[in-house]
């Protein structure tokens, strides 16, 4: 079973910015995708940026050159560092990982971290 845990949200006036950290425990083999999404009110949950081992990285255009993800593979943590954050950024972050328990995959979320930008 593969555990992720999320720290660093909370609220922020627009413009600042905020540094989410996800760290990844159980008995893994390997995780080839780390990921953070997020979900606003009545609204579909959504990607935001995702991370490969490799360190090959996707932003979704509404965070680009905003926001910066970033994975220490021997820590099994992902990290989603924002900058100028608008009200809009405002919702629940989660974290997603992809990978294998030995030969089993896993597909594995968080609880989520909320993020509120708000004057």
């Amino acid at each position: 079973q593969v555990q992720l845990v999320e720290s660093g949200g909370g609220l922020v006036q627009p413009g600042g910015s905020l540094r989410l950290s996800c760290a990844a425990s159980g008995s893994i083999s390997s995780i080839s995708v780390m990921a953070w999404y997020r979900q606003a009110p009545g609204k579909q949950r959504e990607l935001v940026a995702r991370i490969t081992s490799g360190g090959t990285t996707n932003y979704a255009d509404f965070v680009k050159d905003r926001f910066t993800i970033s994975r220490d593979n021997a820590k099994k943590m992902v990290y989603l560092q924002m900058a100028g954050l608008k009200p809009e950024d405002t919702a629940v972050y989660y974290c997603n990982a992809v990978g294998k328990i030995f030969v089993k995959n896993f597909d594995s979320w968080g609880q989520g971290t909320q993020v509120t930008v708000s004057s």
